[in-house]
């Protein structure tokens, strides 16, 4: 099963939590309380995100953190490699030469394709995409156009 961590999943709430409203600036607690996350982990997600340039501290009376750059200019491949690290299927599709089976295993390309296909999908969605409300509602007859027609029964 492909998962993303825990912490990934908190730092996208945190910064979808941030990109309604992207110049402001807000406090630990209060992204704590707005996302029901535990204070120590957004403070841990957010000082990364600094480390990471997603994010910037601000000092003083009126500190805290605030989005570095607009929501549409973060990729959801981004917020996922601050916190996970590099993004892939595999060990090999990360960095080549960690399985000893690499140079000849018949599955690598196809891994790598896979990887690809990942990142580029995760690049291409934003933060600014990420705060849109979704219709999740399935639309069954575009389903059933797709459903091969059903075979005449075979003669004998």
């Amino acid at each position: 099963m492909l998962r993303i961590s825990k912490m990934a999943d908190y730092g996208t709430v945190i910064l979808t939590a941030m990109a309604h409203q992207p110049e402001r600036t807000r406090s630990t607690v209060e992204i704590g309380a707005v996302t029901r996350l535990p204070v120590p982990s957004v403070s841990k997600i957010l000082k990364i995100f600094v480390r990471e340039g997603l994010v910037v501290s601000l000092r003083g009376a009126k500190g805290g953190y605030a989005l570095s750059r607009p929501p549409a200019e973060i990729s959801t491949a981004q917020i996922l490699n601050a916190i996970d690290g590099p993004i892939g299927m595999t060990e090999c599709s990360i960095t080549p030469g960690l399985c000893t089976r690499e140079t000849g295993c018949p599955v690598r390309v196809n891994w790598r394709k896979v990887n690809r296909a990942l990142l580029q999908a995760l690049e291409q969605i934003t933060l600014a995409q990420m705060i849109q409300p979704v219709d999740e509602t399935v639309d069954l007859s575009v389903i059933r156009a797709r459903r091969p027609a059903s075979r005449p029964a075979a003669k004998h």
